[in-house]
């Protein structure tokens, strides 16, 4: 039997039909959480999708059914009847339950779909569209179609190889000037000839010895032993001896300009030249084809001093070495005997200005505590006052300009008090002598108290008194 009922939603109305004994279950929205089912009882019929209920069932209860059986039907039809459905009359049905994918997890998936394969990209990476394959991979030699319309004989055998276009004056000094330089804080031949055989020189071939010597000419001495080494090795591989003469040429040409940022250039140019009739990248006949044909006293200068060179070679001079090897390139013995040659020098003269020059000229900073020590050294060695006064003024001007740090000249100090105990077999009045040098040296600022109380004394023996059986005591 039918009954319906009116109900007021606002201020509209509403007849809501309601049957007997209306019955069904359905699974709640968390159906595996809650685990909680809606039943009715006695379902009879549906009309226009509006289901008929008894009067004991709610609008609310109606509202959860219909709720519940669209959310089955979307799951049903997602996971395309791998998961739970319903059936026609309502009923719960289990199927394989498979977890949903997402569409954007599969988007950049090379994956088999199909779920066969080890899971590894399809064609190992290398397909796709617009790829060549994978890296590496070496293909046969491509056969040439004759009958292509765009064949053409005359490419069959071409050559194609890099073409490097040669530097012009206005690339050249950028380009090699950055070489020189780098050249003078490493010393390696090998790689400036490696990087100019790289550039197509071209006919500024010629223009690489002028522009290092020209370089040179406002550099260290060290540095213009290490252009004139530059040059012996680049002539053959890299230059040729035409080049090295067309090169001088241009700088005697230019010496009038040189003078002007460099006092010295015709006497360093003599130099120059000289070093490289001796290495032989310069004809013994160069300076003389010279003769009658110089106009400028530059220049006149430089092959004369290139000629009284050669002749002090002759008569047994080396010039193999005229400008001096850097700090690091010298072997330690040859600067501890520069050093005391230095000293000796000084000791003589009493100009401490000129063995400021004279060190820096030596251009061995991380070595200025050899000097230390030799200078301490031949205070301890020595018998007058004269020496004394002498090092400790120069070791005090040396510290004040700062030509000699406070490091090296703390490790001078700290060898001499290590080597005392030696030095004490030469010279029996050695640690007498030295604890007085350490606190003039103190005095005057050079060291500082905690390097002065590191001083070692040197035991005293004293007689013990008559009951000690006249027993020596050592005291340290």
């Amino acid at each position: 039997m039918s009954v319906y009922c009116n109900s007021v939603i606002g201020e509209k109305k509403y007849v809501t039909p309601q049957v007997d004994n209306v019955s069904d279950s359905f699974v709640s929205e968390d159906e595996s959480n809650s685990g909680m089912l809606i039943a009715n009882k006695n379902i009879n019929n549906e009309i226009n999708g509006n289901w008929l209920l008894s009067s004991s069932s709610s609008i609310q209860e109606a509202r959860l059914k219909a709720k519940a059986k669209r959310r089955l039907r979307k799951n049903s039809s997602r996971d395309s009847g791998r998961g739970d459905s319903l059936s026609d009359n309502g009923d719960l049905v289990r199927g394989t339950v498979v977890a949903p994918t997402s569409p954007k997890s599969k988007l950049l998936d090379r994956r088999s779909r199909l779920g066969k394969g080890r899971g590894l990209p399809k064609k190992g990476g290398a397909g796709g569209k617009g790829v060549w394959g994978r890296s590496g991979e070496v293909y046969e030699r491509e056969q040439v179609d004759v009958k292509d319309p765009n064949y053409d004989e005359a490419q069959e055998n071409c050559v194609y190889e890099t073409v490097v276009p040669p530097l012009d004056e206005r690339d050249f000094e950028k380009t090699v000037t950055p070489i020189v330089q780098e050249y003078f804080e490493h010393g390696d031949t090998n790689e400036v000839a490696e990087l100019l055989a790289d550039l197509n020189l071209g006919p500024m071939r010629s223009e690489v010895p002028s522009l290092a010597v020209s370089l040179a000419l406002e550099a260290k001495a060290s540095q213009r032993e290490l252009t004139s080494r530059l040059l012996a090795d680049l002539c053959g591989p890299v230059l040729f001896r035409s080049d090295m003469e067309k090169s001088f040429d241009k700088l005697l040409r230019e010496l009038p300009d040189l003078v002007l940022d460099t006092p010295g250039a015709p006497q360093l140019m003599g130099q120059f030249i000289a070093r490289a009739v001796r290495d032989q990248i310069l004809s013994k006949s160069y300076i003389e084809g010279y003769k009658g044909r110089v106009g400028c006293e530059y220049t006149r200068a430089a092959l004369d001093r290139a000629a009284v060179l050669l002749k002090m070679s002759n008569g047994g001079v080396r010039i193999d070495n005229q400008w001096g090897a850097g700090g690091g390139q010298r072997p330690v013995t040859q600067l501890v005997k520069e050093m005391n040659l230095l000293l000796k020098e000084y000791i003589l003269s009493g100009d401490s200005k000129e063995a400021e020059r004279c060190l820096k000229d030596l251009e061995v900073p991380h070595f200025h505590h050899e000097f230390v020590y030799e200078a301490i050294v031949m205070v301890l060695e020595s018998n007058g006052e004269k020496t004394f006064k002498m090092v400790l003024q120069l070791l005090k001007s040396l510290s004040v300009s700062s030509i000699i740090t406070v490091d090296q000249m703390r490790r001078g100090y700290e060898r001499v008090y290590m080597d005392i105990a030696e030095i004490n077999i030469d010279v029996p009045r050695a640690y007498f002598i030295l604890e007085r040098f350490v606190e003039k040296s103190f005095n005057m600022g050079i060291v500082d108290v905690k390097l002065r109380d590191l001083c070692p004394s040197r035991g005293r023996k004293r007689f013990v008194s008559e009951g000690d059986g006249g027993v020596i005591k050592i005291e340290s």
